[in-house]
This record gives C-alpha cells, structure tokens and sequence, in this order.
C-alpha cells in the first residue's frame, strides 16, 4: 500500500510538541516531507533553541509514524531557527540582535539576576547565542557572577567589544568602572549609560540578548520599555506576599507600554535543608500561579532556596555551568525552553523585507 502525504500529516497532526504544546503540523515545524517508496523523510525545524531535547523529539516523530501502517524507514532532521520577532511599535531592532528578552522583578533580593544569567546560559547550553545586558547601573552583579574580569576593547575605536563568560557575551557598567565605585549618578546620567552601553556595544549576531534589570519600575525601566526593542518580560518573584504586591507593579507596566509578558518564575519557591534534605515552602505557596491566574499569563516554573544556587553565582560558574546535568539546571533549561517558545509564538518581524527607499537628485 503506498504511504500517502496526507497519511503523514494526518499522524504528525494528532501530535504534541511537549515544549511547545502545539502538534507539528499547527506548529509548521514539519518540512520537506519526501516519500520514496514506503520510505519517508522529513525535516523537523523548530522555533527554539532545543539542543537537550533534539534526539527526544526525533524518536517521538519517528515512532508516530513507524505507526502508520504498511510504512518502512523512517528518517527525521531535527533542528532550530531561531528568527526575529516583532516589539513595540515604533522601535527598530538593534544590529546583531534578534530577540531582546528582559528580566525584572517589582523588588530587591528575589533572585532576578541569578535566574537571568541562568537563562541566559541555558539558552546558550540548547543551542543558542546568547548575550546578556547588565542594566543595573548602581548595582551591577553579572561580571562576578560570570566570573569576567578586565574591561572591553574597541577594535573600530567606536564600538565597544562584548565581554565572553561561559560562550555568551556580555557587557555591564562593571566592566568600566572600579568594583568599589559608587555610581553617584542622577537618573538621565543612568538611563543614557544603559543606551551607551546597549547601543555601544558590537553585538554579534545573537538569537537573544537577556536584559538584568534592576528592580522596580523607575527610569530605567521605562526607558527600556519605551526606547530599546523588547521582545517579551520574564517576571522574576518569590511567594512572599510583599514580592507579589511589587511584581504585579512591574507586570502593569510592561502590560501598559506594550511589551508581551513572557510569563513568571517563582524564585525561592521551597528550602531544601542543606543537612537533611527536608523541603518547606518557608516564604509561603502558590503565590506565582495565583499571580499568573489573576493576569493570565504563563507560570514559567519554580525554583528552590537552594545554598549552592548562591555559591555557584558566587564563584562565578552559575548552576547551569557548575552542574549542568543537576536537577536545578533541568529547571533551569526548561524555562529557557518554554521562554523561546513563547517567543516563537509571537508576530515575526518582518522590516527587513520592506526595501529601503532613498531620494535623490537626478
């Protein structure tokens, strides 16, 4: 009996994408479907960076459709490609960047530039390249938590180079300025050094840049919404009712300038006891997804009050590097998976294809 096209769909159709929740034919992630005989070929492209995942998704096609009836070999590709996606309007991507994803949280001290440079790399470790923007003037974290030191150069004596720590590249007002140097500085002086330092930087060719925010919903934050082209906010908070109160504030004012809230991580969800290894939900439970339920949108996953999450940061080799086959790295990963996901989900910018009219004298 010969295999049919139709047949192949109709299978591919009825299943699910685990990460992005969708089957592969309303997905358009199935290509190049090609039939010899009862053999079939055929290319998954995913929207996402999936590198952990790739041979997982390869054997569930492939056994979908070794199901099919009267059907021979089977051959799957599966890859990614990742493309730009649309931000606010009125706001022209930046060279070198795709995708701008921004980290924030309503308040101080819940983790939010841990769990940034943790997507960051885990974006990095599927598949992708990575960048990651340290927008925090007063208090800058990611060059200690990267384990980078010295200051960029300039190899065009305009632009400065990014920084490299663990494969992505980075740049931080800490890599400028001495370590123990306050930044006495006014808000212009801060929202212009954050343009510099995105604007100034030679970004090469990155599928997504991680923007660290500081907290709160201030000057910097609203330059960032107004000005830089983001594609999508990941809200950072802990259970604790007063986290809550402040990350609703900064999830208004993505909502209000336009930016897609990607979804929310729950920080410091439970702690695991360094000695017995007994979990108790010590700042409280459920409250990320009560959050997530009253704005509807994505809860993202939750992560442990776990003291070697600190002492990774710390050293400079964050647990996505430190441990990278643990089970908070797992976390870790599948965030970033589901971040991306969210991502490919949302309009394709299409500037690049519109023709760029020039005028003049003849």
């Amino acid at each position: 009996m010969a295999i049919s096209e139709d047949a192949i769909k109709a299978a591919l159709g009825e299943l699910v994408d685990p990460n992005t929740q969708k089957n592969f034919i309303a997905g358009k992630s199935a290509k190049n479907i090609r039939i010899e005989g009862s053999d079939v070929c055929l290319d998954i492209l995913l929207g996402y960076p999936a590198k952990s995942v790739l041979g997982e998704i390869g054997k569930l096609v492939s056994g979908k459709l070794e199901a099919i009836p009267g059907i021979g070999k089977v051959s799957v590709n599966v890859s990614s490609k990742i493309i730009p996606h649309s931000v606010q309007r009125g706001v022209k991507l930046i060279p070198g960047i795709k995708n701008i994803i921004a980290v924030a949280s309503g308040k101080g001290g819940v983790g939010k530039s841990t769990t940034a440079v943790n997507l960051a790399l885990a974006l990095s470790a599927e598949g992708a390249k990575v960048g990651i923007l340290d927008a925090d003037i007063y208090g800058p974290s990611q060059p200690a938590m990267l384990g980078i030191h010295g200051q960029p150069e300039s190899l065009d004596g305009k632009k400065m180079e990014p920084m490299i720590g663990h494969g992505i590249q980075a740049m931080s007002i800490g890599f400028l300025v001495d370590v123990e140097a306050p930044m006495v500085w006014r808000g212009p002086m801060v929202t212009q050094a954050l343009e510099q330092l995105l604007n100034d930087t030679h970004w090469q060719d990155l599928d997504y840049l991680v923007i660290d925010l500081p907290p709160g919903t201030g000057d910097v934050q609203l330059t960032l919404a107004q000005k830089v082209p983001v594609t999508g906010a990941v809200i950072v908070t802990t259970p604790q009712d007063i986290a809550l109160l402040d990350a609703r504030k900064g999830l208004r004012m993505f909502e209000k300038v336009g930016v897609p809230i990607l979804g929310i991580v729950e920080n410091m969800s439970t702690h695991i006891c360094s000695n017995c290894g007994h979990e108790e939900p010590i700042f409280g439970a459920g409250g990320g997804e009560k959050m997530c339920r009253d704005y509807e949108v994505e809860f993202l996953g939750s992560l442990p009050l776990d003291i070697s999450i600190r002492e990774q940061a710390d050293s400079g080799r964050p647990t996505v590097i430190a441990d990278p086959e643990g089970k908070v790295s797992a976390i870790y990963k599948a965030i970033a998976r589901r971040v991306a996901c969210k991502v490919s989900d949302l309009a394709q910018d299409h500037s690049a294809l519109f023709p760029k009219i020039v005028i003049q004298n003849t």
